[in-house]
Order: structure tokens, then sequence, then C-alpha cells
């Protein structure tokens, strides 16, 4: 199944990332790297030629700042200004620090402070907040540079203007810069869900390695129209985007979640890397369209007959699932879904209706993917298959076979930043231990169960898989999120799920209820789901709110403060 997958694309490997860019540049000067909107329905249209020229600008620039082997950190929004500037610094000048946009000052400080950042280059929402660091001077930063033009600092336009004059005199300075593949060159913080973030070391191979293998298992095209969802501070919206580049794929950038369905029809994607709480809304929203205009019946036969004729190699779900496709922009055809585990029925939904939805599963620190689905290696609940030349082992498995997860692989970080003790814990004779569980089937696919961190072991010596129970949970179609986690109760732990539910689905369907009604309504719904599991898992406690729980950026629950705000 491995060798069926890794030979399914051609991919070149490549040692660092200036390599990967480079070539994109050669191959495919003329495609449109990014369309940025100006205003509506007025586009700048930025070609691979012409991202490569700025590139190489803006790093030219820096390099005369002064700032060659400094450490540089980026804040913003995803925006192109945001990816022209990590190309321009982990490309020739020095070590790039992307931070989270969405930390309080307190802590973006701190990030600052932690990772010995000299220079910032941020957007002008940021300067009120950048003032503040300033003037605190808690930090070695001296050399702050704003991604928009007309404000008190210096704006990295102002930079590629100069660098391009430097270039046209001959400067090389930046074009001759020699990258150590194997040393940092990306310094990130993890998310923290679970705990206070780390600082994670990232070489140029670590990130080249996970390109190649990406693009090896993965049908991405140059003629493919990819919108950036994630967040370009967390790994995979990063490694994303560069998969992307590397194949010659126009990028484009969302207004915000209210616009999703506008801008996928906007732009005529055809494919995108997200995480799972925007894939299952697209799809429960979907479903709620479908039922109102009265089709159910009529898409459920759709589903039936095509299903039927796949089998016999004929695949007409395009044509008979059209209307919905068209809704989606009418080019969509592939999904990608990582950062956490996907809802197996919204995958094979999707891929009712003609769409290629797959799953990946990574960490910060394996820059980020280890395994992944592909088009010809799809298995329901799996997250696919290690990624080539990525090996993976189960490590120290349960009468059920799962264990913790443990990989190895060029992938695979330097170490948790100035944390040797951290660094121990993790990285043991060449093996990372991930601290996920999963079992892997006779073919190599690997089944996420849970982090281990998370289960709830009970007295009886039972294991409570969280992750499972928030699946079925999240099933229910007015449930926005919910957590699952153990209560204390006399020396044992009681299975608990904290649910938020959608005000404006209980609006909708159930105007009339109390916020009692609702709860009982919750709980006759739990009670089913605790009828078709085993009694151990059985939840026995809910806590019912409409309130929106603590999230990382990329809509992963924080357990860890939100288990502080239950006790």
């Amino acid at each position: 199944m491995e060798d069926k997958r890794m030979n399914l694309y051609e991919a070149k490997e490549f040692d660092n990332i200036r390599e990967i860019i480079n070539n994109t540049v050669e191959l495919y000067p003329d495609n449109n790297a990014f369309i940025i909107k100006k205003k509506e329905k007025e586009y700048e249209y930025i070609k691979y030629k012409q991202f490569g020229e700025q590139i190489n600008e803006l790093g030219t620039g820096l390099i005369n700042r002064n700032l060659k082997g400094k450490r540089i950190a980026i804040i913003g929004k995803n925006r192109y200004e945001w990816i022209l500037t990590y190309l321009a610094v982990v490309n020739g000048t020095g070590i790039v620090i992307p931070l989270d946009k969405g930390l309080p000052e307190k802590e973006i400080e701190y990030s600052l402070e932690k990772s010995k950042a000299d220079a910032i280059v941020f957007e002008d929402s940021y300067i009120e907040m950048i003032n503040n660091i300033k003037n605190n001077n808690k930090t070695q930063v001296k050399d702050f540079i704003c991604m928009d033009e007309d404000t008190e600092f210096d704006c990295i336009y102002k930079i590629m203007e100069k660098g391009k004059s430097l270039l046209e005199k001959g400067n090389r300075d930046f074009l001759d810069s020699e990258i150590n593949c194997n040393e940092m060159s990306i310094l990130l913080f993890t998310s923290g869900t679970t705990s206070a973030a780390k600082a994670v070391m990232l070489s140029h191979k670590n990130i080249a390695s996970n390109i190649y293998a990406m693009t090896k298992c993965e049908d991405i095209r140059s003629t493919d129209t990819n919108i950036a969802f994630l967040p370009f501070h967390h790994t995979f919206g990063c490694t994303g985007i560069l998969m992307f580049l590397s194949r010659g794929a126009t990028n484009v950038f969302c207004d915000g979640l209210r616009h999703v369905q506008k801008n996928l029809v906007e732009y005529q994607v055809s494919t995108f890397v997200c995480v799972p709480l925007l894939i299952e809304s697209i799809y429960k929203k979907i479903w709620q369209e479908i039922e109102k205009t009265g089709q159910t019946k009529k898409v459920k036969f759709g589903i039936k007959l095509t299903k039927f004729l796949l089998k016999f190699g004929i695949d007409i779900r395009k044509k008979v699932f059209k209307e919905v496709i068209d809704k989606l922009g009418g080019k969509l055809r592939s999904v990608i879904s990582g950062a956490s585990g996907l809802d197996p029925k919204v995958a094979d939904g999707f891929r009712d209706f003609g769409i290629v939805t797959i799953q990946g599963y990574g960490l910060t620190e394996t820059s980020p993917v280890l395994a992944a689905e592909s088009i010809k290696a799809c298995r329901a609940g799996s997250t696919g298959l290690p990624m080539p030349g990525v090996e993976i082992k189960i490590d120290n498995p349960n009468e059920n076979g799962i264990g913790e997860i443990i990989a190895k692989g060029p992938n695979v970080m330097l170490g948790y930043y100035e944390n040797e003790e951290e660094t121990n814990k993790v990285l043991k004779d060449g093996w990372f231990h991930t601290g996920d569980l999963a079992y892997m089937d006779k073919d190599g696919f690997i089944f996420i169960t849970g982090r281990e961190k998370n289960v709830i072991v009970l007295k009886n010596g039972k294991n409570v898989y969280p992750e499972e129970l928030e699946t079925l949970i999240g099933n229910l179609p007015y449930v926005s999120e919910c957590m699952v986690f153990g209560k204390e109760k006399n020396d044992d732990l009681v299975v608990s799920a904290k649910i938020v539910y959608d005000k404006e689905y209980m609006k909708e369907n159930c105007p009339e209820k109390s916020e009692k009604d609702i709860e009982d309504m919750i709980w006759k719904d739990i009670k089913k789901i605790n009828s078709e599991i085993p009694n151990y898992k059985h939840i026995k406690n809910i806590i019912v709110t409409d309130e929106e729980m603590i999230k990382t950026t990329t809509a992963k629950i924080k357990r860890f403060e939100e288990m502080k705000k239950i006790k």
C-alpha cells in the first residue's frame, strides 16, 4: 500500500527552501503565485517571476539593514507580505520567528524575549502593541518594520526599493548567502493546548523534506487555486502554502470565516488545507440547505446511485451534485484536513459529492506532517500512512494495540530552544515521542485514539478516549464544539462533557425553548449516545453553554485553560 502511494506523483527533492522556490520560479514564471484583493472586484496578480524577484529584493534590503544572521519575528494575518517576509528572511537573511497573531500583548512580548528576536515585521493593526513593547524595553528588538505604508515605521516596500537598487548595482549579499540546511532557521512556538507553549527549532532540511513527502503523496497541480485558511504562524499553515508554491499553484486569501463560501466562488478555489472545524461547518451548512429546499430524498438517492456506479468505474458525481459544488465555487476538487481529527462521516460525505477529502497527522515538532491519506490510500477514520522517509511505530501497545506514536525522519525537529530537559523527554534514541495514542491496522494505516495527556483512566482500569466521544457529540446538528473530560468524584473520575450549542441553530429550529428545555434536549441526545456505547464510556455529567471555548488560532480547544475554568 505504501509503495503504491509513494509512487503516485513525481516530485523533486531539495535540501532547502530557497532551492524549492527558485525551482518553481524557473518552471512557472508566468503562473499567478498570488491574487490579492485591493478593493471589491479589484485585484493585483503577482506572477512567480515577480514573486521571486521581490523575495530577492527584500532579502537584499534586510541584509543592508545589518540584519544578516539576525532573528526576525513576523506577526500579522495571512497576507502576501507575511509569506514574502518569511521567505526573504529564511532564504538567506537570518532566522525567522513566526508569532501567533492571536496572542495577548504580554505573551507576544514574552515570545520576543524568549526567542531573542532582533527585529520584528508587523502589520499596521499591531502598531499600538508594538509601541508598548518598544517602550517597555524588555526585549532586544531594535528594528521595527511595518508591512504597510504610511506609518511611523519603515515599510518593507521601502526596504525592497533599496534592495532592488542594490541588486541592479551588482550586490549579491543575499543571492550568494550560504544556507546550512541542518542548522536552526525557523524558531516557532507550539500552540500549547495542554500546557505552556515551547519554542521549536526547525531547519531548512526539516521543512524541505516534508514538502517533498507531501508533493510525492498529494495531487497538487500548477493549475490549482488554493485559499490559505490555516494561519501562517502555524507549521501546517506555512509548510502547506510552501507545498502549493512548490507546485506552481495560485494562492488567495480569505476575507474572514463569514465569507468562506463567497471567497470559494469568487476565486473558483480548487483545493485548500484547513482544520476540521471549518470543514465540518461547511458540510453541516450544505445539508441544512439541502433540507431547507426539500431535496434530502433526491440527494440521498443520488449518493446511492453514484456509489453503485463507482463500483463499475463510472464516476458521475460532479454532474449529479453540480448544484452543491457550484455553491462551493464550481471547481473544488480536494480538501486536506489537519491540526485535529476529522469526523469520518464528514470526510465520506464530501467524497460522496466528488470532492476528495483526506486527512493528515503531524505536530509542530515534525515540520509538521508525519502521516497522511492520499487519493488512492484512504481509510475511514484513519490519518493515513507514514509519509515517505518517515518511520512510525506504536510504542508499548496495550491489549488493543493502542500505544504512543513515535517517529523518526528528516522532518523531526532539532529540539526545543534552550530547553534540554523537555527535549530529552520527547527525543529518545533518535525517536520522537509524540504523546499521541493510536493503533495501526494490518496495512499500516494509523488510527488516532487520543492524546496521552487527555485519556480518562477510570478506577476500574478502563481507558476512555475523549476524542472518540467528542466525535459522537459533534455529530449532533446543534453542537458547535465540545470537550470530554474526567470530573473527580469519590476517588474516581466521572466522564463529563462541556457542550457549546449553536445559538443561531436554536433560534431557527427551537425558538420557543428555554435554557432548561435546551439542556433537557441535549441530555436526551447524550442518553441516546450512551445507549450505543459500553457502560464505562457513558457520559454522566454535562455542562451546557452557548459561550465559545478558549481555542488556539487553529481552532483547537485549549483543554488546559478550559479545565482551569471548569475547576
